[in-house]
């Protein structure tokens, strides 16, 4: 009895791990594949602000967005 519901906890905490380093990886590679934001929105959003963007100001937000992912 005792070791059926020894044997159930550890399932349970090994399932939890194993399921939480697989969705970890699968959202790492989603993210990467497909930014939350990209360049064309970063000039629009500069755009809407009044600000005409240069390329330069571009790649910098760029680079800063990657930087946090």
């Amino acid at each position: 009895m005792l070791r059926d519901i020894l044997y159930l906890l550890i399932g349970l905490i090994a399932g939890g791990i194993i399921g939480f380093l697989v969705a970890r990886k699968y959202m790492k590679k989603y993210l990467k594949n497909n930014p939350p934001i990209n360049e064309q929105m970063i000039k629009t959003m500069m755009s809407q602000m009044g600000r005409t963007p240069s390329q330069k100001q571009v790649n910098q937000m760029m680079k800063q967005m990657n930087k946090f992912m």
